[in-house]
């Protein structure tokens, strides 16, 4: 299915999943860090990953799981970019911006978790 046509948490997830695997890229040329770009690269992708198996989910309890797997991820990435930040390997505007579009996802996956246990 093309990009347009998905819901607004797998764009918005999908797009973050290409700017984390960019910012690795980035991070491994121009940086030479690997350590810690592998985690993130590993956690930041995994966000959309599951939110796109959240779609085919066998019930809503898995649904709800695969949404809160998301949540947890995201929570993760932003750890791992909060550290790159504070090892200086993303400077002060680039943090704020990839740390934005996170922390945007944290919040649409909470707020989807609530609704839909709610449902």
């Amino acid at each position: 299915m093309e990009q347009n046509n998905k819901g607004i948490l797998e764009n918005k997830s999908f797009s973050f999943s290409i700017r984390i695997v960019k910012l690795t890229k980035y991070l491994k040329e121009e940086k030479r860090e690997n350590i810690l770009s592998k985690q993130l690269l590993r956690s930041g992708t995994s966000i959309g990953a599951n939110i796109a198996e959240a779609q085919f989910a066998q019930s809503k309890p898995d649904f709800i799981t695969k949404l809160h797997i998301a949540l947890k991820e995201a929570s993760e990435t932003r750890y791992w970019l909060s550290l790159l930040h504070a090892t200086d390997y993303l400077t002060d505007d680039e943090y704020d911006n990839i740390l934005y579009d996170c922390n945007q996802l944290i919040n649409m996956l909470i707020s989807s978790c609530k609704t839909i246990k709610n449902e």
